[in-house]
């Protein structure tokens, strides 16, 4: 590279870095600068004036909303009255009963399936003993085959060398 071309580099990356400060802290300088004039009374403006009316209350907006009792809910109905007059000891009991019931059913269906899992694998163990025993018939079997075949290539050698010693030539 030239020269020239390396302080027109330099310049253009000088520029670039002064744009792009002045680009991250302008907005920040910007609102300091326009806050400290406001303060000062540049712009000649007074203070607003507003004649509104006291905030209200969330009571005095929604009068019904304090009398939230609910004394008289669930009067008509005799199963919730019920529910609504037990004590916390009752409640608990019967929450300790239902979660009870819950357990015995879990455990219930899970000897079930324990159970049948036990069968299944009886039947397997069972379905393996076979296959194992039809192997070793099938093993016996071959070794068996195996003895009287080399049994039998040794008579067909003896046999061959009686017609040999009788004249009989081979192929």
């Amino acid at each position: 590279m030239s020269r020239r071309s390396v302080t027109c580099l330099r310049c253009c990356l000088v520029i670039f870095a002064v744009v792009s400060a002045l680009f991250v802290s302008g907005p920040a300088l910007f609102f300091k600068i326009n806050k400290g004039l406001k303060s000062r009374g540049a712009y000649g403006c007074a203070p607003c004036v507003c004649d509104c009316a006291p905030p209200q209350s969330l009571f005095q907006i929604v009068p019904g909303l304090a009398n939230l009792t609910v004394s008289d809910c669930g009067k008509d109905d005799p199963d919730l009255k019920t529910e609504m007059e037990k004590q916390i000891v009752d409640l608990l009991s019967e929450e300790l009963k239902l979660q009870e019931s819950i357990a015995e059913e879990h455990s219930r269906h899970m000897n079930m399936t324990l159970g049948e899992a036990k069968k299944v694998a009886a039947q397997y163990q069972r379905e393996a003993e076979k296959c194992n025993a039809a192997t070793e018939t099938c093993e016996g079997a071959r070794e068996r085959a195996e003895a009287l075949l080399t049994q039998e290539k040794k008579l067909t050698i003896l046999w061959e060398q009686r017609a040999r010693q009788h004249g009989w030539v081979g192929q």
